[in-house]
């Protein structure tokens, strides 16, 4: 779940892969790919909304500090409404939800099942009236099995907690897209994303509060859960936005969304190979048809792009 793609900006011809090109897709590919399991160490010592809207305010504090001393206004009361519904949706209750799934279920299996969201939000779309392409309902109808048959592994299948969570963070993080585009629109450029941080982080602490979470004390919190937490706060929430909104504004769309299909992969890898999770055979199957319909879906709006 990933982005916060929720301020429109100008998108330029498709670049040759320049040095800094390079860099952004390593970003949000790498980055990105790896921050759920960031998420899962950081749980050892904080609990998911505490550790969520902490790493969220810290981030929004530092990115509106440096767009205003760039000179950059704060936004009006109008934007500020709409950065506390869409930061609600998108980080109270997705990045919320996906923390909380990942409790009770491995961070690669969570990533794979958050993979669907693109067709999630092309179906959300036909509300105003966008009928998919052929190619699209069929990128949509493949993701939807992958999911099906993804919910049925070993991993989901032990944990209906976390089920329930993660698809109540997909469907909260589309919604909050869609309406970030189509009718609540946040200040332009990087203030936008600073309130939208700002405002999901309070809705994240609220939550926490309301939930019951126990706030640990930092002497409390182990020497990794501060190491993660940090590497979200700097890299996953900094770091990664920034290049994937420099791939935004210079790069196709095809290519800045292409972390779409290649964080899936990385995080289970990662998963396994430094967590120790398990993915079983049929886990491996329905992830990859689930990118496979993630693919589709991208295809099929490259082409259009094109004619």
């Amino acid at each position: 779940m990933r982005g916060m793609n929720t301020t429109t900006l100008p998108l330029k011809a498709p670049a040759g892969l320049t040095p800094k090109l390079l860099l952004c897709l390593a970003a949000t590919w790498l980055v990105w790919g790896s921050t759920y399991l960031a998420i899962k160490v950081a749980l050892v010592s904080l609990p998911p909304f505490f550790q969520m809207g902490s790493r969220f305010l810290v981030a929004g504090v530092l990115l509106a500090a440096w767009v205003r001393w760039r000179g950059t206004p704060w936004p009006d009361r109008r934007a500020w409404r709409n950065a506390f519904v869409i930061g609600g949706l998108m980080l109270g209750g997705g990045m919320g939800g996906t923390a909380t799934a990942e409790q009770t279920v491995g961070s690669g299996l969570v990533v794979a099942f958050i993979a669907v969201m693109p067709l999630m939000i092309a179906g959300l779309n036909l509300m105003w009236g966008e009928t998919p392409t052929r190619l699209e309902s069929l990128g949509i109808a493949c993701g939807l099995v992958g999911v099906l048959l993804l919910t049925q592994g070993q991993g989901f299948g032990a944990s209906p907690t976390g089920l329930v969570a993660i698809s109540v963070a997909c469907a909260s993080w589309a919604v909050g897209s869609v309406l970030s585009q189509r009718s609540l629109p946040l200040a332009p450029g990087p203030m936008g994303f600073a309130s939208e941080m700002l405002a999901g982080g309070a809705v994240l602490m609220v939550l926490s509060l309301a939930s019951g979470e126990a706030w640990p004390r930092p002497a409390e919190v182990q020497a990794q859960a501060w190491w993660a937490w940090g590497y979200l706060v700097v890299f996953g929430s900094l770091v990664a936005f920034n290049a994937y909104m420099v791939l935004l504004a210079e790069a196709s769309a095809g290519l800045a969304s292409s972390y779409s299909f290649v964080n899936p992969v990385i995080a289970m890898l990662l998963g396994v190979t430094l967590a120790g999770e398990h993915v079983s055979g049929h886990e491996w199957l329905a992830a990859g048809v689930v990118l496979m319909g993630v693919v589709l879906l991208l295809s099929a709006r490259a082409r259009q792009a094109r004619h």
